[in-house]
């Protein structure tokens, strides 16, 4: 599968890595196609280069890792998208009486936006719930960690499903776009953790349960050796 990620920032980068590892065929998108640090991330993923536009209209799926602010702006640049599988990882941050919080929530969202902005495209929202290292590689977690995503297009979000467990994670359905409402105030609860409770950003959410445990025991007892 081809996959156009637009930005190349530490999201798109980590992506990047963690698909190119996965088999997929990446193309990065990008305004400076000769910036060292674009060039070194091709280079190191196998990615091909392309402006945004030209990644955007070669892809099966495209992957927006923008900064909110101007997102706008750079995605009605890509042209309409009509019927391609758009990943939302954005999350609409702004400073708010100095305070790094969220634009918009609960009522309406950054991804609801981005659907008016580009209404024929199949929108997907997810992978903004952890930080951008542990997209890149999350094997050492002692469990598999969680990533919700919301969307109206079944099909995409199967599509957009086998491209997460290809990242590591458990992909859960959180529902329609709306639930987007959810999702970034949820990717806010991370980052509240992470930068401003200084757990840090080695960590991610897992769903856990009783048949989670029951597999773990499973599997410890075939390989649990007696030496009574």
């Amino acid at each position: 599968m081809t996959i156009a990620i637009i930005g190349t920032g530490n999201v798109g980068s980590a992506l990047a890595r963690g698909w190119s590892r996965a088999g997929h065929h990446v193309v990065l998108g990008a305004r400076d196609l000769s910036a060292p640090k674009v060039t070194t991330l091709a280079r190191e993923t196998g990615a091909d280069l392309k402006r945004p536009t030209e990644a955007a209209e070669a892809a099966d799926v495209v992957v927006l890792a923008l900064p909110w602010q101007g997102a706008e702006g750079a995605v009605k640049a890509l042209g309409g998208l009509k019927d391609k599988i758009v990943i939302d990882c954005m999350n609409p941050l702004a400073m708010q009486d100095g305070k790094l919080g969220l634009e918009r929530g609960f009522v309406t969202s950054g991804a609801e936006a981005l659907a008016q902005w580009i209404p024929q495209a199949r929108i997907v929202k997810t992978l903004n719930q952890v930080g951008a290292d542990l997209m890149a590689d999350n094997a050492a977690l002692p469990h598999r960690p969680v990533m919700f995503m919301a969307g109206n297009d079944a099909a995409a979000k199967a599509t957009v499903a086998a491209l997460l467990s290809d990242l590591g994670f458990e992909p859960l359905d959180a529902g329609d776009l709306t639930k987007a409402r959810l999702l970034e105030p949820f990717g806010m609860l991370w980052i509240n953790q992470a930068l401003l409770q200084g757990k840090g950003r080695d960590w991610a959410f897992a769903a856990v349960s009783r048949s989670n445990l029951e597999r773990l025991k499973r599997s410890e007892s075939r390989f649990s050796v007696d030496f009574s």
